[in-house]
């Protein structure tokens, strides 16, 4: 059973300590609700279990969102197994940083089994209309940066539900960037690993100034494998936030495999650029 059906936290009134007293006293599934009076009193149970109730109309119908409501911010981590069929993993390039006149120059969104890919200039567009089919979107940093963005460039809401893994990784000592988390939990960028956040920049100054067909390329592959990544992080990310419920060892998640990619790093483009504008050798 997934955490989330064993969650009481998003019930109004009951906290995360309270939710760990009915966890000790076998309270572990909505439907053992009433087992909890000696911690949540009569009255408090009956309105418990009215929650309860329509928490198992609210997952019937998918509706991730009123859990992402009701969930403490810091516990969206448990909506992930119940909602995975209906996950986009997304990630956006920019022009800078976010300042004025910076404009978003691809994203990269990923649902487990396809990966898809939009340009500035060709298809950016479309991605407002492809995003309205999940219900819940899984970033790094995506509070922040991304997803404001997006917004803003799109005029649209992006109001499903949202696990920002900064948040999620850093709670578990995991700090440092995105490219840091995934070295230290084991994932190897393998021919990206000398492409950042700012040298994306410098790909896409490189494709509009030269009409570089590979330097696109190489910013897609490096967009790509920030979203890609994003799901062998949260599974292992969930499995760590799991072994500190008592419900860890019949719960965890299996990491899947990597899809294929469809574009990859141009060696010599990046290693020009690395000597143009960064100053020292080849890495590559």
């Amino acid at each position: 059973m997934a955490v989330l059906r064993r969650t009481f936290c998003h019930v109004p009134g009951v906290g995360l300590k309270a939710e760990q007293q009915l966890w000790s006293l076998g309270v572990v599934s909505w439907e053992a609700v009433g087992q909890g009076e000696v911690v949540l009193g009569a009255g408090r149970r009956e309105r418990v279990a009215r929650h309860l109730e329509e928490s198992q109309r609210q997952l019937a119908d998918h509706n991730a969102a009123f859990f992402a409501r009701t969930l403490p911010a810091s516990e969206h981590w448990r909506l992930y197994p119940e909602f995975r069929e209906s996950v986009a993993y997304v990630d956006i390039e920019t022009t800078g940083l976010g300042g004025p006149g910076d404009h978003i120059t691809t994203i990269a969104l990923y649902d487990g089994r396809t990966v898809r890919h939009y340009v500035h200039g060709r298809n950016l567009a479309d991605f407002a209309r492809d995003i309205q089919a999940y219900r819940l979107l899984v970033t790094y940093n995506g509070k922040c940066f991304d997803l404001p963005m997006l917004r803003a460039s799109f005029g649209i809401a992006l109001d499903q539900a949202h696990i920002d893994l900064r948040y999620v990784l850093a709670s578990l000592g995991y700090k440092g960037g995105l490219k840091g988390c995934e070295r230290r939990l084991g994932l190897d960028r393998g021919d990206l690993a000398g492409v950042d956040g700012y040298f994306a920049v410098l790909l896409w100054q490189e494709y509009r100034r030269r009409q570089n067909p590979q330097a696109l390329e190489t910013l897609l592959a490096y967009n790509i494998r920030d979203v890609v990544n994003l799901e062998p992080l949260l599974v292992k990310a969930y499995n760590l936030k799991l072994a500190q419920t008592p419900f860890g060892a019949s719960a965890t998640l299996d990491t899947p495999p990597p899809p294929a990619e469809p574009f990859r790093a141009h060696a010599p483009t990046v290693n020009r650029l690395l000597r143009q504008y960064a100053g020292f050798g080849a890495r590559w």
